[in-house]
């Protein structure tokens, strides 16, 4: 997609493509912005606040009253709505012009229970707020049970209240509201025919997996980093006794696998590539410029996967990457630099404590972009490319070394007397 370079003059109407609620708000605070952070779920709402009175579109906006109002720079408003975008609660749509106009179309979030039944909203989450606070976000949305024994249902059934007289052939619902929400978007990692062709018909019935089946499917193999042969053996062992795949079963299998490989750690979202603001802008087709954008535009996964000419990389070295984009809050381009550079300069190695090092004077240095990164690693090997000088220790030499001394001939009698010494002896 080519990039848009997004400007404060540039307009946008917001329009509601769904029915929005108390219980919106509630769900976007305490299940998505553990995920999407603040900002983008403060986006939400001020998109939200700007339609009119019935809810169903806005007035026209600039975006620097955006950025006003929110107290914010663009760049943070991209990346916000590029997260709202990514995880199903928002579309944008762009007119081009000498003045850009975008609409920004709301969807509603998922209801609790369509949330945690998704493996990658529900495993990320629980990443990101740990088990115990996980827990109590469960028990808050979960139905109190109410105790009916020794209680009868009298409730009154529609036939038994209503009477249906001569009705009119009303039928048309093309355009009445109606709660709309958009499913995340996954790569499609793995050939799904190759994954059900290693399990034998006799153990699953392969006409049972339904659409909704296949999209679990497609989901647990991203948020897992699964290949064919390890999600066809987790497939056979959540099939159930009717040749079924078990949807809850599938889940758990995949997440103990996971959590065993890694030594008890859930994965987390990330960005996958540099965001578009901070990219390079289009138009320098320079070597350099070339090798930027290839820093910016692929996963720090796949590029390691190329500088081990193809090999998956390491558990270890997935989990050092991890480390570098969570813990260091470094973005995948500066990471795919950081990696180049240390294979370059450590005989194609990726040590730890060495990697750990660098990010974290490169996470002090505020370095953001992969042009800053390149420039960083450019000046640490200047300083170390520099030739050395070497000072050579001078002995200190004795008084006496240069000193000229002069030659005393002795006399006859000082011989006489030496000879005769002698003789004693």
């Amino acid at each position: 997609m080519e990039a848009i370079n997004l400007l404060p003059a540039d307009t946008y109407i917001v329009k509601n493509a769904t029915i929005l609620n108390n219980e919106s708000r509630l769900v976007l605070t305490k299940l998505y912005q553990p995920i999407i952070g603040s900002v983008a779920v403060s986006l939400y709402f001020t998109l939200w606040s700007n339609l009119d009175t019935s809810q169903i579109t806005s007035m026209e906006y600039t975006h620097h009253n955006l950025m006003a109002i929110m107290r914010i720079k663009l760049e943070d408003i991209l990346e916000a709505r590029e997260k709202l975008e990514a995880i199903g609660l928002l579309k944008t749509y762009l007119k081009k012009g000498s003045i850009n106009n975008y609409i920004y179309e709301l969807y509603s979030p998922l209801d609790p229970e369509e949330f945690i039944s998704n493996p990658i909203l529900a495993t990320t989450l629980a990443s990101n707020i740990g088990k115990v606070e996980y827990e109590k976000i469960l028990n808050f949305f979960k139905v109190p049970v109410t105790l009916l024994d020794g209680y009868e249902d009298i409730s009154s059934s529609f036939v038994d209240t209503f009477e249906v007289s001569d009705a009119l052939n009303i039928s048309d619902t093309r355009d009445i509201r109606k709660v709309k929400q958009l499913d995340l978007v996954v790569d499609e990692k793995i050939d799904l025919n190759s994954l059900l062709g290693l399990i034998p018909s006799e153990i699953l019935n392969h006409r049972s997996i339904s659409k909704e089946t296949k999209s679990l499917i497609y989901k647990l193999a991203y948020i897992y980093n699964l290949d064919e042969t390890e999600l066809s053996e987790l497939v056979r062992n959540s099939v159930n006794e009717k040749r079924i795949i078990d949807k809850d079963l599938l889940r758990n299998n995949c997440h103990n696998y996971y959590t065993f490989e890694h030594k008890n750690t859930t994965p987390s979202l990330v960005y996958k590539k540099d965001p578009e603001y901070l990219r390079k802008k289009v138009g320098d087709m320079s070597k350099k410029a070339k090798l930027i954008y290839t820093f910016e535009t692929t996963s720090p996964y796949d590029f390691l996967s190329g500088k081990n000419k193809g090999v998956r990389p390491s558990k270890s070295d997935l989990a050092l990457i991890e480390n570098l984009m969570v813990d260091y809050d470094l973005t995948p381009g500066v990471v795919n630099v950081l990696i180049d550079y240390v294979l370059r300069i450590n005989d194609n190695k990726l040590t730890r404590n060495f990697v750990l090092t660098i990010a974290s004077q490169w996470k002090r240095s505020n370095i953001k972009t992969v042009e800053e990164a390149m420039k960083i690693c450019k000046k640490e090997n200047r300083a170390k490319n520099q030739e050395r000088v070497i000072t050579v220790k001078k002995e200190k030499k004795p008084d006496w070394f240069n000193r000229n001394i002069e030659e005393i001939t002795a006399s006859q009698d000082d011989i006489a007397a030496l000879e005769a010494s002698l003789k004693d002896l």
